[in-house]
């Protein structure tokens, strides 16, 4: 039996047992959110350059669909992190975005993603 002494000896261990499985829980519960994020960033510069291809679309067609895209999946503190860019290249729609995500628990994310899609001309 205990003595009055070491009676709550263990509290204090699994307090911080308890908290770094909860830092850690929201570690990757911020891995997963970026990676979310990283793709509806990916998938709206594909629908973006996809609405920009056809015979006719301007490059605010992209821009359009892009911006979108991005507010209907990614709204909120998200989606301000994102600036999507369109334009023409010659035979390529490019679409491009500067993306900044601000961490919970691990550090914020920076990167940069493109996609390019050939624009349709009159055969």
């Amino acid at each position: 039996m205990p003595s009055a002494q070491e009676r709550g000896m263990a509290t204090p261990q699994f307090i911080l047992t308890a908290g770094l499985s909860l830092l850690l829980f929201m570690a990757f519960a911020n891995l997963i959110v970026f990676q979310y994020g990283q793709g509806v960033v990916r998938a709206a510069l594909d629908e973006g350059v996809r609405a920009g291809a056809p015979l006719g679309a301007v490059p605010d067609d992209c821009r359009d669909r892009v911006d979108s895209f991005i507010q209907d999946l990614l709204g909120g503190e998200m989606g301000r992190g994102v600036d999507a860019e369109c334009g023409v290249n010659g035979s390529l729609v490019i679409a491009s975005a500067t993306v900044h995500f601000e961490g919970w628990v691990i550090p914020d994310w920076d990167f940069d993603l493109s996609a390019t899609a050939v624009k349709e001309t009159l055969p």
